[in-house]
């Protein structure tokens, strides 16, 4: 099967518009070879808009700065946009979590993940419900059978803390999605999920702990009405994904000058810290592939990669 037709078996027609509508796509920015061309940077959207567009365009202009390439920040609808975008080169690194980035170096081999925070190599998704449920905090994931018989929403469909993780531990558990009261919903992000089950519009929710911690602290959703069931085990989980091209697109040592960038922030900077503030770390630290080996071997068993 030639590339192309892999790309058409991937895509569908509405990828396939983007793929021709874009002007930095693999095909056409690999054999340019256009040293210096702008670097298009983007993230999965796992929070509320206001604070993505925040973070991102303040990093793209800290990673202008560092590396003297001109980079961009563009913000994407939703988790499959992102792997879209990043498979037929719109973007060139991704701030991805554990899943989307598995995803996307299935469909982009060379893609190397380059660096995580210092919380993501051991990160954890939490369990919380609304008092109304009436379920008590549990330590082990044999606990996570008494969820069966309530509402349960998870993120989004492809989020890795809200939606892979916990569901791969409620199996290990042994609770069964058709357990639950009627199908699981997928409310978008971790905000949501906490603003769902704060709300009572659904009894669980599974929500990344570090989202959870920095809404309980900012007090911005009324926590009154929510108690913490679960912590799960770790897993790595965020990182930073560049493409295997991007020195031929955007210059010899490209690569190197953004991973350096990315593991110099310095909480002790004043332009730093806001940037890691928001991030909820106080570093970045180097990753590999390898450390997410399980995750692609979760998302296989339960079949969300191909």
């Amino acid at each position: 099967m030639t590339a192309l037709s892999r790309r058409h078996l991937l895509l569908g027609s509405g990828s396939l518009a983007l793929l021709a509508g874009c002007g930095t796509s693999a095909s056409s920015t690999t054999s340019s070879g256009r040293s210096g061309a702008p670097l298009t940077v983007s993230a999965i959207p796992d929070q509320k808009p206001e604070k993505l567009n925040r973070l991102h365009p303040a990093l793209a202009s800290r990673l202008a700065a560092v590396t003297g390439l001109e980079v961009s920040y563009k913000p994407l609808t939703d988790y499959a946009a992102v792997v879209r975008a990043f498979e037929v080169g719109d973007i060139g690194l991704s701030w991805m979590g554990g899943l989307t980035g598995v995803q996307a170096r299935s469909r982009v081999p060379g893609a190397r993940a380059i660096a995580q925070r210092n919380i993501d190599a051991d990160f954890h998704t939490l369990f919380i419900a609304n008092t109304a449920a009436k379920l008590s905090p549990f330590t082990d994931l044999t606990g996570l059978r008494s969820l069966a018989g309530h509402s349960l929403t998870f993120g989004s469909q492809t989020s890795t803390s809200g939606r892979l993780m916990p569901e791969y531990f409620m199996k290990q558990g042994g609770l069964q999605l058709s357990s639950l009261k009627g199908k699981p919903g997928y409310s978008g992000s971790h905000d949501a999920t906490i603003e769902a089950v704060s709300s009572g519009s659904f009894e669980i929710g599974a929500v990344n702990e570090q989202v959870f911690t920095t809404t309980q602290k900012a007090g911005k959703v009324d926590l009154s009405r929510v108690v913490v069931l679960f912590r799960t085990p770790g897993y790595s989980d965020y990182h930073w994904l560049v493409r295997p091209d991007l020195d031929a697109v955007h210059g010899a040592g490209a690569t190197q000058k953004i991973t350096d960038a990315l593991l110099g922030l310095k909480s002790g900077v004043p332009a730093d810290a806001t940037i890691l503030d928001l991030f909820g770390t106080t570093s970045f630290i180097p990753t590999t592939n390898a450390n997410y080996d399980k995750l692609e071997a979760v998302a296989k068993d339960l079949g969300l990669l191909a």
